[in-house]
């Protein structure tokens, strides 16, 4: 008869990667994640962040894995304990250039933007944004280190309040909702209403429904 199977308990964020750098002398130590690579419309927005060693805040996760209300919870926490530096790529970047180059440079400018330059920079994922200094790219790192995750909630509360203003001043595409993702609502505003400034004009579904206005003209 087999073994019933026992379940691995949930790792959650913490400081330990971070302390490893700090006994090393790499200080300070920043986390960086962005949000907002999959959208059809909107900013990639990114951020880094440096914690205090001696007020982690408690809780901390991968963003995607928080309620709303936790994340606005969070955010208010980390940016009154930590050091924080938020930086935008705008669709004009995007389409110049592509996602990948855009959300690499997002990264560096949050980066470069902290009020003290970090000796490492820890960053969710595979790629390693262009900065002047050490740096570390960890695969689900939103979800390991402390200092992504915090970093992860910053870029998505911020992100999240961004289209919301945005579905404001745009009225009809429902940013507010779906946050720019490519939503069956956000596909039949488009049909109804056409590309506004924010949308990501190199992105397929987009440039489909501009090729589709200039074949009608």
């Amino acid at each position: 008869m087999r073994a019933p199977s026992v379940k691995a308990p949930r790792r959650w964020p913490d400081f330990a990667t971070e302390r490893t750098a700090l006994a090393a002398g790499e200080m300070p130590v920043a986390g960086a994640d962005e949000v907002g690579r999959g959208p059809w419309a909107g900013p990639v927005v990114a951020a880094a962040v440096i914690l205090d060693p001696e007020r982690v805040p408690e809780g901390l996760d991968d963003s995607k894995k928080l309620s709303a209300s936790r994340r606005e919870a969070l955010f208010e926490i980390i940016c009154a304990s930590a050091e924080v530096s938020l930086a935008f790529a705008p669709p004009a970047r995007i389409d110049a250039t592509d996602i990948r180059q855009a959300t690499l440079w997002a990264l560096a400018r949050a980066c470069a933007g902290l009020p003290r330059a970090p000796r490492l920079l820890l960053v969710d994922g595979r790629d390693v944004p262009p900065v002047a200094c050490a740096a570390r790219a960890i695969i689900g790192g939103d979800g390991l280190v402390a200092s992504i995750a915090a970093a992860s909630i910053v870029a998505k509360v911020t992100r999240d309040r961004l289209m919301g203003e945005l579905g404001r001043q745009h009225p009809g595409y429902g940013f507010e909702r779906h946050m720019g993702y490519g939503t069956a609502e956000h596909a039949a505003a488009l049909e109804a209403l056409g590309a506004c400034i924010h949308h990501r004009v190199s992105f397929a579904p987009i440039r489909a429904r501009l090729a589709r206005t200039v074949d009608a003209v």
